[in-house]
């Protein structure tokens, strides 16, 4: 055991003196109490070296003259990094604030600190030695996952001492350079993590990435291709530091190559998640940025081929968020080749996030600014001032015309003789609509007179509900009609009124509509709009069919227009997300009674018998490609809608008598497509599965789709385990739960 005067002795090196501590508290002998004390008087004796600044020491001497034996200088650097993990072992966890890994590392951080100052005066005295040492501590301490604390320290420091100082660069380079490449990852991560910019990373890092090919593997490959939970700083940092120097440029080509490949590849597209495709686009914006315009002409033409085949990918997607990402990156693209020509230009919602990665294109002025000659300020002032006199210019041309004095006040003095009209009391004339549904049929199809289509288009809806014996007539022309119907003048809400008397007509007679509406489906010469339209007029009548009437007459209360969207921003799988919601919500037990609820409209369930007519002929004949539709090929869109409307219908059809029957179908149908490559069918087949559970009975379940369940259980676990999107997963998780609480639920039911 070494005693607190070992420290005063001169002959014995700081090496010596830690390697018999160590071995004091890593091999005491004697009793239990005789090495708790024996642990406690090391731990002692090592808080005092560190609190004396002896760590500095210690590795100064293993600079000057390294340990003889690889062995040797392998038990020093696991003495040092290890301390505060050996020390809380044997101390069981009481061991001195000292030894806290936040205290220690950063303590650590000031000693490498200290010793990089004694190698830079020696430099600069002539004399040689090593920092290999100092790489190696730094290396393990980093792969240990103390990056944050100990280069809270070094970073800081290194900043300002290589602001002006090429030696300290050089140390600074040699000092990242030397660490082996088994913990080249860690050190290079937290380096681009915590530098405050791209200039100060290029100080520190150097050019490590043209000379140590595992940092050029981490920066160009790993961080930019394999990972993406790094932020837009660390992106800009790490690319900025590429964009540099002109050494490290051509990998900076090199690397937005690679990530252009990636973003035009249509299976990164579909099997990658939405954030590791929008990482990749920040990626692409930011190099782009940095482009100068002979390297922009060099790869004009890879440039082009690879956005032309970006963004059909991305067009190809079921997903508004990856549509909109390669709309952007597009345009990006389109405006950095085409400067002076024309660019593409598409048409998305302006939000926060597309305005982030639009600004990711311009490039920020340097981070290093030169201060110049006295005359900049005024300068910069007048140059501030342009702006507004060139607008100013520019109004005050075109209100000055070259004219005789005497035209222009001719004309002066006859504007003055035009008197306005009044037309205060004016009143809009407004065209009466048709008040039989025969005469809508006959607007509808030979009229010419535009204020009266107008007219009886608006006036469908509540004509169709006031008179559902009359549309029961002429229930299947009516929807023909509108299916095929097209807007010739510019009405407010055209799809919508539509939409809303289709569903009037289908809720009015359900079975003849129904079959023509699914008949239609898979028919030929329609286009996907009309297909989809047909999906989601079956779906809102459904809904309305199953919802409780009150008094025998339909209330059309905003609540209930709710349900009915606008076709270009319905989305089936958020609807359908919310419904699942609400039905656990409502089959959670609760132990406490909160306020009386106010009781709802109760009424037969409508849609009990002509569940089957919405559903079945939905499901048949997916899988026939037509001339003009392939469900299973580049339709895939209306695919995914298809499957998101048979889960809300399924859903819909609790209670039943058919739902047995329509669950086992659903599930047949699920387990022939759960393969799919589209994560938005995905969503929709594991939103069947949730319906299924929930509308089929229990017993039902048990008795007749047994097999069917097990299979789809077994499916689940991998799509929790191996799917790429976060929304599968979670949907499958979900109904891993409900099958859980389903057999719960048997077990205690009493046989």
């Amino acid at each position: 055991m070494a005693s607190p005067e070992a420290f005063g002795a001169e002959e014995a090196g700081d090496s010596e003196r830690l390697k018999s501590l160590w071995f004091s508290i890593k091999i005491p002998r004697g009793g239990a109490a005789a090495l708790r004390r024996c642990a406690r008087e090391a731990a002692e004796v090592l808080e005092r070296f560190l609190r004396e600044g002896r760590v500095p020491a210690l590795l100064w001497e293993l600079c000057q003259a390294p340990a003889g034996s690889p062995e040797l200088q392998e038990a020093l650097l696991g003495q040092i990094v290890c301390l505060p993990d050996h020390v809380s072992n044997k101390l069981q966890g009481k061991n001195p604030p000292v030894f806290f890994p936040q205290n220690y590392f950063p303590l650590l951080g000031g000693a490498i600190i200290q010793v990089l100052q004694k190698i830079s005066e020696s430099l600069r005295g002539g004399l040689d030695c090593s920092i290999s040492f100092v790489s190696h501590v730094l290396g393990k301490v980093c792969v240990h996952g103390r990056q944050k604390e100990i280069l809270s320290v070094l970073v800081p420091r290194l900043t300002d001492l290589t602001k002006s100082d090429c030696i300290w660069q050089r140390i600074c380079w040699r000092l990242v350079e030397c660490v082996p490449d088994r913990w080249m990852e860690a050190v290079v991560l937290g380096f681009v993590q915590r530098a405050p910019g791209a200039d100060v990373l290029s100080r520190l890092l150097g050019n490590l990435v043209v000379k140590n090919k595992k940092a050029q593997f981490v920066v160009t490959q790993k961080m930019l291709l394999l990972q993406y939970g790094h932020t837009t700083a660390v992106l800009q940092n790490l690319l900025g530091y590429l964009a540099l120097d002109s050494l490290r440029r051509a990998l900076l080509i090199k690397v937005l190559k690679e990530l252009l490949e990636t973003w035009g590849s249509s299976s990164a597209v579909k099997h990658s998640p939405p954030e590791q495709q929008q990482y990749i686009s920040k990626a692409i914006l930011i190099c782009l940025s940095h482009l100068k315009e002979p390297e922009i002409e060099s790869c004009r033409q890879e440039l082009l081929t690879s956005m032309m085949e970006g963004v059909k990918c991305h067009l190809d997607s079921n997903l508004p968020q990856i549509r909109r990402l390669g709309m952007i990156v597009a345009e990006s693209i389109s405006s950095k080749i085409n400067t002076d020509g024309p660019v593409l230009k598409f048409q998305y919602e302006e939000d926060d996030e597309a305005r982030e990665l639009k600004s990711l294109l311009v490039q920020t002025p340097p981070f290093c600014v030169v201060p110049g000659p006295p005359d900049d300020d005024r300068n910069d002032e007048t140059d501030a001032a342009l702006p507004g006199e060139l607008e100013s210019n520019n109004k005050s041309h075109p209100a000055a015309p070259v004219k005789p004095e005497e035209e222009s006040d001719a004309e002066l003095d006859s504007d003055d003789d035009l008197i306005p009209y009044d037309m205060s009391e004016d009143k809009e004339l407004k065209t009466k609509a048709p008040v039989y549904i025969r005469d809508c049929i006959e607007v509808l199809t030979g009229s010419e007179d535009v204020d009266k289509w107008e007219a009886t288009v608006k006036a469908l809806e509540s004509l169709v509900r006031k008179n559902p014996a009359a549309t029961r007539e002429v229930s299947v022309e009516l929807a023909k009609i509108l299916l095929h119907l097209e807007e010739k003048t510019c009405v407010e809400g055209f799809v919508e009124l539509r939409q809303r008397a289709q569903v009037a007509i289908l809720t009015a007679d359900p079975i003849p509509v129904a079959k023509y509406l699914t008949s239609q489906f898979y028919s030929l010469n329609y286009s996907l709009r009309q297909r989809v339209d047909i999906l989601d007029v079956l779906v809102l009548a459904a809904q309305e069919l199953s919802c409780p009437k009150s008094h025998g007459k339909t209330k059309h209360s905003d609540a209930q227009k709710t349900h009915i969207q606008l076709l270009p921003g319905s989305d089936s799988s958020k609807d359908w997300r919310r419904i699942v919601d609400e039905r656990i919500k409502s089959k959670t037990r609760r132990f406490a009674t909160g306020r009386p609820q106010v009781e709802r409209a109760s009424g037969p369930n409508e849609f009990n018998s002509v569940a089957g007519h919405f559903f079945f002929p939905l499901i048949q004949h997916f899988d026939r490609p037509l001339t003009t539709f392939d469900l299973l090929g580049e339709d895939h869109f209306v695919l995914g809608r298809l499957v998101h409307a048979l889960a809300i219908l399924m859903y819909l059809a609790v209670n039943t008598v058919a739902v047995t029957a329509m669950g086992k179908a659903l599930l047949e149908f699920v387990w022939a497509l759960r393969f799919h490559t589209d994560s938005y069918v995905r969503q929709g087949l594991l939103s069947c599965i949730s319906s299924v559970l929930l509308s089929v009975p229990a017993e039902r379940l048990l008795e007749d789709v047994t097999e069917e369940l097990l299979e789809a259980q077994s499916w689940l676990g991998d799509v929790v385990e191996k799917d790429p999107d976060g929304d599968c997963r979670r949907l499958a998780l979900q109904n891993l739960l409900l099958m859980e609480s389903l057999k719960k639920k048997l077990k205690t039911v009493p046989s």
